[in-house]
């Protein structure tokens, strides 16, 4: 839709796209935004709840894991352009490193991190059980 609106319209940049455009486009983002709330926030409220039944430090693990996603977006950010330099330009060799580093943050947090402490197991069964 857009691109047929700017076929028709020329490279004039300074006009504004009609308004079907714009709703679509405010549309597509409110929808991308629901999974994209869940994915940020659903790491700080764990963080917060496996905290006080453990009675750790709520102020410092939260901030642990707020670093530990920080820094690593701050690597990216630096390295990413002299990586995608050193090989030719493109995209390519940033989202390499991302997937092998996110390749290893899983194998870490599944073998290196402490097991949580068991949770009160429910019998299984059909009925009420009121």
């Amino acid at each position: 839709m857009a691109e047929a609106w700017r076929s028709s319209h020329g490279p004039d940049y300074t006009l504004l796209p009609p308004v079907n455009i714009k709703v679509s486009a405010l549309a597509i983002f409110g929808v991308l935004g629901v999974p994209v709330a869940a994915t940020y926030s659903i790491p700080f409220a764990l963080a917060s709840i496996y905290c006080s039944t453990t009675r750790g430090g709520q102020g410092l693990s939260l901030g642990v894991l707020n670093l530990s996603i920080v820094i690593p977006q701050m690597f990216v950010s630096v390295i990413s352009e002299p990586l995608d330099d050193a090989f030719g330009g493109g995209n390519l060799p940033a989202f390499v490193l991302g997937s092998i580093a996110a390749a290893l943050s899983a194998f870490m947090a599944i073998f290196l991190l402490p097991k949580p402490p068991n949770q009160a197991s429910i019998a299984p069964g059909m009925g009420g059980g009121y």
